[in-house]
This record gives structure tokens, C-alpha cells and sequence, in this order.
């Protein structure tokens, strides 16, 4: 078999018993890289380092893609509800994902617009450790909407 050194040089054609003793004098493994040539070519490596550079090599190709998840509020929202979608947005922002929310209004509500800018302050408050505000809340239409990013 040929057998190629830990530094890709090339040692030559020799049997497997002496190109075992080879790679145990240098304290690593006999690896065989090509078992279809003739001659069959071996190479002496670490395997365990081998293996992991393989597997980092193919799990480099996976990135996140960000998305845009929503929470929608209301102004008179309760304080259990409230924690409730602080908590899925906490979630959404820990996945890399940037939320959008948005405090709709209804019918008389729209009279009372301050109660909705609180509720976005307070979120932003309750959220300030995983997030920061990408786009500053702003009315649009009967909606405030805001855009939280992961730090």
C-alpha cells in the first residue's frame, strides 16, 4: 500500500505491518483514504482530529435566517397576558428572530393613545436584556407598531 506522512509527504509503498509501525512511532493512526487504487493508499493521521474537522466543515454550511415573528397587543391588556407575550417574544428573540409588535386599536380606544405608547415602553423595559429596538414605535394607521432585534 502507498502511504502518505502526517504532513502529506509522500512515504512510499510498503506493507501494512510497517506502515502500522510507522504511524504508532509517530503516536497516530493509520487511516485508509483511497481503499480503491492499486496500490490502496493510506494516510497517517489523527483520526479523532480527522473527524471533527469533517464534521465543523459540514455544519458550517447551516445558518439562521432571521425572520419576522409578530405579537400583537391591545392598551387595556392584563398583566398575566402581557408577561404571557413578553414571554413568546423573549422566545422569538432568543431564536435570532426579530419580533414585530403592534398595539391595536379599536373603536374608542383610539381616543386614549397614550395607554398604548405605555405599553410599548413597558415591553421594551421587560425585554431590554435579549433585544433592542430596531424601529422606534410609531402610529400607523390605528396601530403602534415597533421592531425589536436580538442583541
Amino acid at each position: 500500500m502507498r502511504v502518505i506522512g502526517p504532513e502529506g509527504d509522500q512515504l512510499g509503498v510498503m506493507t501494512r505491518d510497517e506502515a502500522l509501525e510507522k504511524a504508532r512511532e509517530s503516536g497516530l493512526d493509520l487511516v485508509e483514504v483511497a481503499p480503491t487504487e492499486k496500490p490502496p493508499v493510506c494516510r497517517v493521521m489523527d483520526f479523532g482530529k480527522f473527524k471533527y474537522q469533517q464534521k465543523k466543515r459540514l455544519n458550517k454550511g447551516q445558518t439562521h435566517h432571521s425572520k419576522n415573528k409578530e405579537i400583537r397587543l391591545r392598551p387595556k391588556i392584563g398583566d398575566h397576558d402581557f408577561m404571557t407575550k413578553a414571554n413568546h417574544a423573549r422566545h422569538f428573540l432568543k431564536d435570532r428572530d426579530k419580533v414585530i409588535c403592534s398595539v391595536i386599536f379599536r373603536g374608542r380606544e383610539n381616543a386614549h393613545v397614550e395607554e398604548g405608547f405605555k405599553v410599548v415602553k413597558r415591553l421594551i423595559v421587560e425585554l431590554e436584556d435579549v433585544a433592542k429596538v430596531e424601529q422606534d414605535p410609531s402610529m400607523q394607521g390605528r396601530r403602534i407598531v415597533m421592531i425589536l432585534a436580538p442583541k
